[in-house]
């Protein structure tokens, strides 16, 4: 392949390759020749075009194929514009020849094909250029036209077309002879050929003025013509044309209109004339008085066909013109579906009902802006009104003549569906924006919809309450309103049949709605319907005109009731089960005497009773199985059962009574069918044998004279199969109008009065109205549907007898019938096999096999290609359920030899798909050892170029065995790969269904390579460009699921091996696919954008934007048909959103910009917050259309359809592709969107950096943008400088638009995003004004946002996020005005009046629960902005109290600093009544946390906030905001006292001052405290036991903090502590969190916690003691000292404790018998506070304990503390103690100097002493590691000899250890560590145990003289060595100090000559450095103050040498003598040396 990669072909490199691999290696060339031509040197280009132009010409007859001829084409005519065009002429004569030539044989025809396709690209690429030869090229190819067969027919048309395309105006003379030639093949028996002439033609009116005047009619005759007969894109082509032409004649362009003077067509004219096309097809012009021929209905197609050329020709005069001529139009297609030609059988009058609904959505619902919507919408209401009163004036004038009134009105009837149907689709597409809609008095809306409710026509009120429900769905607020509209109407209008109907169905709709409306409806309104339906039902028999609609009604309401779900129906089971009871005989004999009587209008009350039962019990079981308990079940079957059998006995009745009853049978079985399905088989296996002769009697259709046909084959088949099939039809955005043309009864036929419960069911996802199909069809698909149910659970034997009788049913049957038979057995198989194997049973033995394997060998030769596929699927299907390999061998077996030897099409179909099916089904393995034969075949059969239709069908099977083979294909990749490219290379494009396999088959092999995909062999490199090569052609296909085809492989391919995958070339192609009018590509380009988005978003933008700047440049002339403006691909994509309704497509689009958004966002900020700022702008308030500025109309609208022409791409799109037309402003869902990317943009800067939230950081990183151009956004400036903070502004204003928009939804998420803005912003400081923040001037915008939310008629869900908000901004801190923070603070408290409103609201418009989530919220909003309170008066008591302001200083600064208490200030008033309510909140959610066997213990009336029938519901409210109540109530006790003063006092007067204990009534005060102390207790510890992980860290903190918070008060404390196993249970509880939560906030708190319930426990026993005289054994351990795991709290607390120190210091647990010694460890920051408050913790234990207790837990304690010390004790850099290290010193003093009893003295002891040894150990000098604090060491032992003196006397071993200890300190080379070491020595000296400290003296005293004495030669040089020494020196005095008289002398001989000797000589005091002469003062001020001290003493020592004495007095003279400026500066000379005086934090000793 890397040969053909150069600019001349390399002729010698392709006569080495074989034959068939050159058209491969040419195809190559082209390609690369088509890339490199453009981007080449003209230079080059122009010396090798003569040699090009050779090889070029030489191609074309050297037979191409079709994509070979087509890029051959566009290389020779792109070289000719881009080289020399000299030989133009002659080249373009060769090819005239070529066509000219008389040579018709088919080896031919290539070459011919490709002189065409050359003559076009010339034309198109040079048009004019080649002057005046197009005459004779014209009548060239229409004469070659004349005599060509279909395939040259279809080229030459699309030749001529680009000829037109280039030639433009100048090619006027040959526009009549193209025309005329043309115009008789738009009927051709190929329908390519039919798309070729559409096309041409529709290039042609871009010029021929007289196709859109004169010849008008003619062309709409020809194409109503065209349309009979055809296919889907012969629909989509001729549609265009007809659409594009009527656009045309309406608005000529300017242009065309100049040149001639042209008579415009009268839009009634235009209309006139679709309409013919729509009521008479094309069988000629029949004016409306003329005529009618009778019977002679219009073919469907054509309808089909006008119906896709009514949206065309809307879409091409746009939005704008839709809006100006809406009322026209919607008359017109009114008038339409009022026709009686169009309405001739209920069929077809729902046909044509379709049709005219799928116009009005497809125009309206895509063209208009949401306010053009609303105009619409009245516009529809109007004319419904009209129809009305028309309606209304036959219904009550009885003297009009009877036949003439009925038609008005059954005609009406139509009408009303119709404008019903799109009036509640635009309503429900608009939501919450329709509301100006529903308001306006003078529409009357919802007046006009419910006076249809009584229209005589069933349907009509069918479509009106559909249209109702719609309504509330959109708005539901007005479902509780119109619910009692309709009841009151019931009510009164009991005695009109109409209104009973009518309103029950508006009842049953709006029901059916309520589960889409989150907010539910009142409780009340279910026990409303509930006694609405009994009263009809009971009423029913009075009143014989009325007792059928009375059954129906009250059936009806009663099957939507159960839609509401088992919360509600649970209260009227009982009453329903007795109802369903009655309905039916009770017994055998009741039943019999039953038949004997009644005439057939009691049979068909009861028949229609009966059914109505059996659909409310569906219903029941459908949407309550909650409640289908054994018991329900058993009491339901008892009617089911009575049911079936009186199903056998209905024929005779009908037989008796008159064919009219059969329509209520049938009824009775489809809802019998409908519930048996849905319940368990075994449940009623008594009846299978009577129940399996219906179902068999009914798809058989025994009893049934016409042929019907079940729907269900379609989906029972694999959607895979859809090529075959042409289902893949239902994927376009024609799907509910090509329905109709599917070949299955009735299909596409779907109405509500089919089945009137629909209203009420669920839709299916892919519908927008529910379409029930007829009751014929739908009675036939339940028995299928059940039937698959059932036969997994029958007995062998009958299962034989059914198939050997389907076998016999198909052969009694003849011709039509035979095949619908066949299609029903088919179905019911098919359904039964699947049943197999979902319940993985097997088919049976060897009879049953064989029988049901004749069935279906018998159908793969069918004729009919359904029916092959059906018994291809099943024969898969029978596979998988026997599963035996040689069962398998056999099928396999029997097709192989099928294929050998049959010729016929048919057979060699479905045996080549029953091989597929077998592989899919039982998959590569089970198949393996037939897999070289099957795909051996199936390659023969694939190269059949005779017959396109066995190429499908055996290339489909191919890519089965291929998809389900797996690895084991991998040996055949090659040889079908190069079967596919050739194919790929020859198959003519018209054959597209072989293409589409074509493609299925490229991609199953892509998947089967895999990832062996990127290596570099020369194998894998040669299917990798063979794989892409395939791309590339499918690539340039014309037909739509080609292209998508080809996308989804590279889509592949970019998976396995992305560096291959060309994105600069891919992407571009799928953005232009963006606008395509197909769904499949659409969707297909979105998913592999969406893939590529999430690797290389950045790439795939920019490759985006690169598109629209060439399109910009304007160099290829084909200019883009897209919209890529400087928003880029993002833009297109949020536009797509508009328009789009494909949830998979949406979701898909959703995806791809997150994706985009999260790779993006920060690098592009600005970018895309534009991008949010403009769709969020686009409010209702702008107009519907927005036009789009500075677009160029004219020659964008030329351009475009050249290249329309030039893509192939059919375009009916719904409005996208127009680029000249207004594009619609952003609707409400796609703004959602937006404001939800917002909050995610806003969440990425959080994690990216953290100048996002600071502006003096931004505005640093950030200094060369001027401030204004922040806002503007110039495109592809990389902005890595830009800030979230920069746009705050922005932030601000786009969560305000969102919060106060229309759309609910859209209010919600701008309140998100304002939530979020706040929490991120709130603390980011304003550089400029110190002391403020940035977000206080938005004050006004944040109020204004919220005070919408507050409004008494929004919605609670609403409401309950404004209350978070406000939370959030008044305990933000952002606002330090009082009066500023009142405005949100008011709303904060009318919320909270309504709240204390209670349960008695007069109107309530949503469910109960709602109400409860509203009042929540406030109380949660109310509990966090106190807790915020309470925290800043707090940090207010801490802080230093103010000085009072002086006189003079500014005053204005008092409002900048909150008073301590402000918030309080605002809270107070509200807390007494809070305070009750947040404890009535916790009461019931205590209630509602406990377990399901205690739901008894419920009160049956509800909480205080939410009501019983409402409590799943509100299990999920209170779960949001207990926690933050539970917080606030906890402090708000503790801080009052538990309370106590308020409980005398109701309501808001109640004192907060002043703990007066008053009790209340009924309660003593303690039992108040216990009862409040319990509920707060319980439910956190309830809560931390099992803290699901998906609850947020903020609860479990909360709940943490609100238990530290109660343990603040006295009252909670003494009760704890008395409750000694609630402690514990407290620590057990607490140890669990620990386990589960690692965050270490968590872990600090829980520390927190467990110190202050250690803290309780104290405090109660030392009260216990200071009362018991006899306090030896109070505490822990009592005499035993045994602790009890389970009921001790301190064998909990160590637990806890433990657990947390092994956690954070893991070596702990190491014994040190390894010998190994490690260094200590430094923690984080985060871990030396745990370790710290833990150790602290630990040393508190041993106080709760008796003396026998501690002895119990010492030895633990110890050994963890010296653990710790050895563990953490960390020589820091600045000298300063770790934490844990403190801690630790602390905790050994607090051991050891707490008091215990003499009885465990010797235990004591050897613990003491067993502890400093380890001490001892840890500090060895050669033991310990690098870097450990040996003076934390030192102190340890120090605490050890000060405060346990008394146990370690005379222990020699330690004695001698702690000595060696002290003087390696002595020695350190540290001198910090020498100076702890003296003073730690003073300490230890002057112990005033002389025994324990003479020891030391002696030892240590000596070195410590030695030490000072060798200062005199080695002078201090640092401020931490003459620290050193002066801590010596004080020892030394110390020393002095201690010794009795006598001895004095001897010491101070020690200390002075030593001082004296550190004084320095004048000379050289100046020079030396300032640490030496500090050593000099220093010395001199203790010689002066030691003198006077020992005046004798000193004298003597003085004396004894007379040197000392020289030295002493010249230093005091030289100190006497010095001037007063030195005095100054000697006095400063102290503080300098006190600087690094050693302080420790917290003092031990």
């Amino acid at each position: 392949m890397e040969l053909a990669h150069s600019l001349l072909l390399n002729e010698e490199a392709l006569a080495h390759i074989t034959e068939a691999k050159r058209a491969v290696f040419i195809f190559e060339w082209l390609r690369f020749l088509d890339k490199v031509l453009i981007a080449a040197n003209k230079v080059d280009v122009k010396e090798k075009q003569k040699k090009l132009v050779e090889q070029l010409t030489g191609l074309i007859s050297s037979s191409p194929g079709p994509p070979t001829r087509k890029l051959l084409a566009k290389n020779l005519a792109v070289l000719y514009s881009i080289g020399d065009t000299f030989t133009v002429f002659q080249t373009l004569d060769k090819c005239n020849d070529i066509i000219k030539s008389k040579d018709d044989t088919a080896a031919y025809l290539p070459t011919k094909l490709a002189a065409v396709a050359c003559v076009g690209a010339f034309y198109e690429r040079m048009g004019r250029m080649l002057g005046s030869s197009f005459p004779e090229t014209i009548n060239n190819l229409l004469k070659a036209l004349k005599s060509a067969e279909s395939q040259g027919r279809g080229e030459i048309l699309l030749s001529l077309q680009k000829v037109l395309s280039g030639l433009g105006g100048a090619a006027a003379s040959c526009h009549r002879d193209i025309y005329k030639n043309a115009r008789s093949m738009l009927t051709d028996r190929s329908m390519a050929v039919r798309c070729a002439v559409a096309k041409c033609l529709l290039e042609l009116q871009n010029e021929a003025v007289f196709i859109w005047t004169t010849e008008l009619e003619n062309v709409a005759t020809l194409c109503f013509k065209a349309l009979e007969g055809s296919t889907y894109s012969v629909r989509v082509s001729v549609s265009t044309l007809l659409g594009t032409a009527m656009a045309t004649a309406l608005m000529p362009k300017q242009a065309t209109v100049m040149r001639q003077n042209v008579k415009r067509a009268t839009l009634e004219e235009v209309l006139e004339l679709m309409a013919t096309g729509f009521l008479r097809g094309g069988s000629g012009f029949l004016k409306s008085g003329g005529e009618m021929l009778k019977g002679a209905s219009v073919s469907r197609e054509v309808r089909v066909g006008v119906t896709q050329a009514y949206v065309v020709f809307v879409t091409a005069l746009g939005g704008q013109w839709l809006e100006r001529n809406f009322a026209v139009f919607l008359s017109h297609l009114l008038e339409l579906v009022a026709h009686p030609r169009a309405t001739q059988t209920h069929v077809e009058a729902v046909y044509s009902r379709r049709c005219v609904s799928f116009a009005l959505r497809a125009t309206l619902g895509g063209l208009l802006g949401e306010k053009a919507q609303i105009a619409a919408a009245k516009e529809i209401c109007l004319a419904i009104g009209k129809q009305m009163k028309a309606v209304e004036a036959v219904v009550n004038d009885p003297a009009s003549e009877g036949r003439a009134g009925a038609a008005d009105v059954s005609a009406s009837q139509h009408v009303m569906v119709c404008a019903l149907k799109e009036l509640g689709s635009l309503v429900q597409s608009l939501s919450a924006t329709a509301s100006p809609l529903i308001q306006e008095p003078s529409v009357g809306l919802l007046e006009t919809v419910s006076s249809v409710l009584l229209h005589p026509s069933m349907a009509a009120r069918l479509a009106a309450a559909w249209c109702l429900r719609c309504v509330a769905v959109a708005l539901p607020h007005q479902l509780t309103p119109l619910l009692e509209r309709c009841a009151e109407c019931i009510n009164n209008l009991k005695n009109s049949p109409e209104a009973v109907s009518g309103y029950s169905f508006a009842m049953a709709a709006l029901l059916g709605g309520v589960h889409q409306c989150p907010l539910g409806v009142p409780h009340s309104k279910g026990k409303m319907v509930v006694s609405i339906a009994e009263d009809l039902l009971r009423s029913a028999a009075q009143n014989s005109r009325l007792s059928l609609q009375r059954t129906q009604a009250g059936w009806l309401l009663l099957g939507a009731l159960m839609t509401l779900g088992p919360s509600l129906v649970r209260y009227h089971l009982p009453k329903m089960l007795l109802l369903w009871r009655n309905v039916f005989p009770r017994s055998q004999k009741e039943l019999e005497a039953e038949k004997a009587r009644g005439d057939s209008f009691s049979w068909q009350v009861m028949l229609e009773g009966r059914a109505g039962a059996l659909c409310a019990m569906r219903s029941f079981v459908a949407h309550c199985p909650e409640l289908l308990t054994e018991d329900v079940i058993r009491r339901l079957m008892t009617p089911i059962e009575c049911a079936m059998t009186m199903m056998s006995h209905v024929p005779a009745v009908i037989k008796v009574h008159g064919a009219h009853l059969k329509a209520s049978a049938a009824m009775v079985r489809l809802r019998l069918y409908d519930i048996l399905a849905l319940l368990p088989p075994k449940t009623y296996e008594g009846s299978f044998n009577a129940l399996l002769r219906e179902l068999v009697a009914e798809f058989t259709l025994t009893d049934n004279s016409a042929n019907t046909t079940t729907s269900l084959l379609r989906s029972l088949c694999h959607y895979d199969d859809s090529v075959l099939m042409g289902s893949w039809l239902q994927e376009t955005d024609h799907k509910s109008i090509e329905d109709q043309l599917q070949p299955n009864s009735a299909s596409g036929s779907g109405a509500l009065e089919h089945d009137p419960s629909s209203i009420y069911l669920r839709i299916p996802a892919a519908e927008a109205v529910p379409g029930p199909l007829p009751l014929g069809v739908s009675v036939i698909d339940a028995s299928v549907a059940l039937f698959g149910v059932v036969f997994p659970h029958v007995s062998f034997k009958h299962r034989l007898q059914m198939l050997d009788h389907f076998a016999e049913c198909i052969k009694q049957a003849k011709g039509v019938r035979q095949q619908a038979v066949q299609l029903n057995i088919f179905t019911a198989v098919l359904s039964a096999l699947k049943g197999l194997a979902e319940n993985k049973s097997s088919l049976g033995p060897e009879e049953v096999r064989k029988s049901a394997l004749a069935l279906v060998m018998g159908a793969l030769d069918n004729p009919n290609p359904i029916l092959r596929c059906a018994a291809g699927e099943a024969l898969g299907r029978m596979a998988q359920v026997v599963g035996e390999a040689s069962f398998i061998a056999r099928m396999a077996q029997h097709s192989f030899d099928k294929l050998k030897s049959a010729r016929d099409v048919v057979s060699r179909t479905g045996h080549s798909l029953a091989l597929g099916c077998l592989h899919r089904y039982v998959g590569g393995i089970g198949s393996g050892q037939h897999l070289k034969t099957s795909v051996s075949i199936l390659l023969a059969l694939a190269q059949d170029a005779t017959c396109h239709e066995v190429q499908t069908w055996a290339l489909h099977s191919l890519a089965l065995i291929v998809d389900s083979s797996g690895p084991m294909y991998r040996g055949y990749v090659e040889p079908t790969l190069s079967l596919v490219l050739t194919l790929l290379l020859t198959v003519p494009p018209s054959h597209t269904e072989v293409h589409q396999c074509l493609g299925r088959c490229l991609g199953a092999l892509i998947t089967t390579v895999g990832p062996e995909l990127q290596g570099t062999g020369g194998s894998i490199s040669t299917i990798r460009s063979s794989c892409l090569v395939g791309c590339a052609i499918m690539q340039d296909h014309s037909d739509s699921l080609v292209q998508a085809a080809a996308i989804s492989c590279l889509q592949q391919l970019h998976m396995f091996a992305p560096r291959h995958v060309n994105l600069s070339g891919l992407v571009p192609s799928l953005c232009v696919h963006l606008c395509s009018s197909h769904l499949l590509l659409r969707r297909a380009a979105v998913a592999c954008l969406r893939q590529l988005a999430q690797r290389e978003a950045a790439e795939v933008c920019e490759y985006a934007m690169s598109l629209a700047r060439r399109a910009g440049d304007g160099k290829d002339n084909t200019s883009i048909n897209l919209n890529i403006t400087e928003t880029g691909l993002e833009g297109v994509l949020f536009g797509m959103l508009d328009r789009e309704t494909d949830r998979k497509l949406c979701s898909d689009i959703h995806d791809t910009l997150g994706h985009m958004l999260s790779s993006l966002a920060v690098e592009k900020l600005p970018h895309w917050l534009k991008l949010c700022k403009d769709v969020l702008a686009a409010s209702t308030e702008v107009g519907g259309t927005v036009a789009s500025g500075g677009r160029r109309k004219e020659e964008e609208e030329d351009s475009e359809k050249k290249d329309e022409m030039d893509d192939d791409i059919m375009f009916t799109s719904l409005g996208q592709d127009d680029k000249s037309k207004p594009s619609v402003a952003p609707r409400w869902v796609t703004r959602v969107f937006a404001a939800d990317c917002l909050c995610r943009i806003i969440h990425l800067c959080e994690n990216a950096d953290k100048a996002h939230f600071d502006l003096a950081a931004a505005r640093l990183a950030k200094p060369t943008t001027p401030k204004r151009v922040i806002g503007l956004y110039v495109t592809r400036v990389s902005s890595a400088g830009d800030f979230l903070v920069l746009h705050l502004c922005d932030l601000i204003r786009m969560a305000f638009m969102a919060a106060t928009d229309h759309s609910n939804q859209l209010r919600m998420a701008g309140l998100q995003a304002l939530e979020d803005i706040i929490k991120k912003f709130a603390a980011v400081p304003e550089p400029e004004f110190p002391g403020h923040v940035i977000l206080e001037q938005y004050q006004a915008n944040v109020g204004a946002a919220l005070r919408p939310a507050f409004s008494p008629d929004t919605p609670s869900d609403i409401t309950a996020k404004a209350c978070q908000v406000c939370s959030a901004w008044i305990g933000s801190g952002v606002v330090s005005d009082l009066n500023d923070l009142r405005r949100v603070h008011n709303l904060l408290v009318s919320s909270l009046d309504k709240v204390q409103a209670g349960k008695g609201q007069s109107s309530q418009l949503y469910s109960e629960s709602a109400t409860t989530m509203e009042k929540l919220a406030v109380l949660k909003a109310w509990a966090e902005v106190f807790v915020v309170a309470m925290n800043i008066k707090k940090e207010s008591q801490s802080m230093p109290a103010r000085p009072p302001k002086g006189e003079d200083e500014d005053v204005g600064d008092e409002g900048d600093a909150l008073p301590p208490d402000s918030l309080m200030t605002l809270v107070q008033p509200e807390l007494p009544s809070l305070s009750r309510l947040w404890l009535a909140v916790l009461s019931d959610y205590a209630l509602l946390t406990l377990p399901a066997e205690f739901s008894s213990q419920l009160p049956p009336e509800g909480g205080a906030f939410y009501t019983p029938e409402t409590i799943d519901t509100a299990r999920l409210h209170y779960r949001n905001s207990w926690a933050s109540v539970l917080h606030a109530e906890a402090l708000w006790l503790s801080s009052t006292g538990f309370g106590s003063a308020e409980d005398s006092v109701e309501g808001k007067t109640a004192p907060v001052t002043g703990t007066v204990v008053t009790s209340a009534p009924g309660k003593n005060t303690d039992d108040l405290v216990k009862d409040r102390l319990h509920l707060l207790l319980g439910i956190s510890i309830e809560f931390l036991c099992f803290p699901r992980a998906e609850e947020p860290i903020e609860d479990v903190m909360s709940c943490l903090f609100a238990l530290c918070t109660l343990l603040d008060s006295p009252s909670a404390r003494t009760h704890i502590a008395e409750d000694q196993l609630l402690a514990v249970e407290l620590l057990n509880v607490l140890h669990r969190l620990l386990l589960t939560r690692d965050p270490p906030s968590v872990q600090l708190q829980v520390t927190t916690l467990v110190q202050k319930t250690i803290r309780a426990a104290q405090e109660h026993l030392e009260h216990i003691r200071s009362s018991k005289t006899d306090e030896e054994c109070v505490g822990e351990g009592g005499e035993t000292g045994e602790l009890l795991p389970g009921k001790s709290l301190v064998f909990a607390a160590m637990e806890l404790l433990v657990f947390i120190l092994v956690r954070h210091l893991p070596h702990l647990k190491a014994k040190d018998a390894d010998g190994v010694r490690r260094a200590p460890q430094h923690l984080s920051d985060d871990s030396n506070r745990l370790v710290a408050a833990t150790i602290t913790a630990l040393a508190e234990l041993p106080a709760l304990c008796s003396p026998a207790g501690s002895m119990t837990i010492l030895p633990t304690v110890l050994f963890l503390i010296t653990g710790v010390l050895r563990e953490t004790a960390v020589k820091t850099s600045d000298c300063s103690v770790p934490v844990p290290v403190s801690a630790a010193l602390q905790a050994i003093k607090t051991i050891l100097s707490s008091p215990l009893a003499p009885r465990s003295q010797t235990q004591w002891s050897a613990l003491v002493r067993s502890s400093l040894a380890t001490v001892l150990e840890h500090s060895q000098p050669d033991a310990r590691g690098a870097g450990v604090d040996e003076v934390s060491l030192l102190t340890a032992i120090t605490l050890f000899l000060l405060s346990a003196s008394s146990e370690l006397l005379g222990v020699s071993v330690l004695q001698k250890g702690c000595i060696e200890r002290f003087r390696h300190g002595l020695d350190s080379a540290d001198p910090w560590t020498q100076a702890r070491c003296y003073q730690l020595l003073l300490s230890v000296f002057q112990h005033s145990c002389r025994s324990l400290s003479t020891p030391y003296i002696h030892s240590l005293a000596p070195v410590l003289v030695e030490k000072l004495k060798a200062v005199e030669h080695n002078r201090p040089s640092a401020p931490a060595e003459l620290q050193a020494v002066q801590e010596g020196v004080k020892v030394l005095e110390g020393l002095v100090a201690m010794g009795e008289e006598q001895n004095r002398v001897q010491l101070l001989a020690l200390l002075v000559p030593t001082l004296i000797s550190y004084l320095l000589e004048d000379t050289t005091f100046s020079t030396a450095s300032s640490s030496s002469k500090g050593l000099h003062e220093f010395a001199l001020q203790s010689l002066m103050h030691t003198g006077p001290l020992y005046p004798a003493a000193f004298k003597t020592v003085i004396g004894a040498a007379p040197e000392l004495k020289t030295r002493l007095e010249a230093a005091i003279r030289s100190r006497q003598a010095n001037s007063k400026a030195k005095t100054a500066a000697r006095q400063t000379q102290p503080t300098v040396q006190a600087a690094p005086t050693i302080k420790l934090k917290t003092s031990f000793f």
